[in-house]
């Protein structure tokens, strides 16, 4: 039911893999929901690598990357979709009071209440010169359910679910971000089973 949907908006949240999810690219994942309406979702994994750097994919789009901070900084799979295109989460610019009419990027999908998610490479053209955001985290692919799909999932307990925390996005090590996500919630891996509805 449409007036039933805002109680379950999961947008600036994170879906945290629950073990029985054995799916090749959510196993231990932990997702960024961007964005989440009657139509569907769409998010970025937060903690799964991939074999590139920041200094290798600036190498590969030609810019120059003046941010020393971000050189060896790792370079994320965002999801299965579109695995060949850029997104960068990244705090926002401007504090809402301060806010431009329009975005500073071209592409850019502000997140109600917590980060922004640009995919024009002018953002890219920004870090290279040592401005841009502070904080990025740069990914190939997202993730996207289609209408119904992740509320499906959530009732088959492949996922659980906490507000967002850019601190565990952009100050927690890679390694260190499914638990931190998990303690979110007051949890460890180890109090997880991986048969739903057995003690």
């Amino acid at each position: 039911m449409p007036g039933d949907f805002a109680l379950t908006n999961l947008t600036n949240h994170f879906l945290i893999a629950m073990p029985g999810l054995q799916d090749e690219v959510f196993a231990r994942s932990v997702v960024y929901v961007c964005e989440h309406s009657e139509r569907g979702a769409l998010g970025l994994v937060i903690n799964k690598p991939c074999d590139m750097d920041m200094k290798r994919l600036f190498e590969k789009v030609e810019l120059p990357l003046r941010r020393e901070d971000l050189s060896s900084a790792p370079v994320f799979l965002g999801g299965p979709v579109q695995t060949e295109r850029g997104f960068v989460l990244h705090e926002p610019l401007y504090a809402d009071a301060d806010k431009p009419a329009e975005s500073v990027y071209a592409s850019t999908m502000t997140i109600p209440g917590g980060l922004e998610m640009t995919t024009s490479k002018d953002v890219l053209e920004a870090l290279s010169t040592g401005a841009g955001p502070r904080k990025v985290l740069v990914s190939l692919g997202y993730a996207a359910w289609g209408e119904g799909q992740l509320e499906s999932e959530l009732s088959d307990n492949s996922w659980l679910t906490v507000a967002a925390s850019s601190s565990v996005i952009f100050d927690t090590p890679v390694a260190q971000r499914y638990d931190k996500a998990l303690l979110l919630l007051g949890l460890e891996a180890w109090m997880l089973s991986p048969d739903a509805g057995h003690a």
